[in-house]
């Protein structure tokens, strides 16, 4: 079982946004998390995590990456319990579509994101 919650580091004029999201700004935040939320969930495969000598209950793997002045994904770093689930972390982050980049006074700049996935170890 997959949780995440995605969310900006930094609080911009507008926020980077998710091919297909529409709307304000706090619609186009909301559809972000959400479409993120549904890649990660679907696209990460977190394989034997019992087989990983880690004891049962939630674990967490954080992954910091930015999305850039124009719109890629870069920067990917993952923290976790054990370097498999890291990697994955990464490479799924990494299967992100490229995006709208966020703007201050309408220009384009680099918004920094820290997304939590949860792990159910059984």
């Amino acid at each position: 079982v997959v949780f995440v919650d995605a969310g900006p580091v930094a609080i911009i004029e507008q926020v980077p946004v998710y091919p297909g999201c529409k709307g304000i700004n706090e619609e186009k935040q909301k559809g972000m998390v959400d479409k993120i939320t549904k890649h990660v969930t679907r696209k990460y495969n977190p394989g034997r995590a019992g087989d990983l000598g880690l004891s049962p209950g939630k674990k967490r793997v954080y992954v910091q990456f930015k999305i850039s002045k124009t719109g890629d994904i870069v920067d990917v770093r993952a923290r976790g319990p054990h370097a498999r689930l890291e990697k994955e972390a990464i490479r799924v982050v990494e299967l992100l579509p490229k995006m709208e980049p966020g703007k201050q006074r309408g220009r384009p700049v680099g918004v920094k994101y820290t997304l939590p996935i949860t792990l159910l170890v059984e």
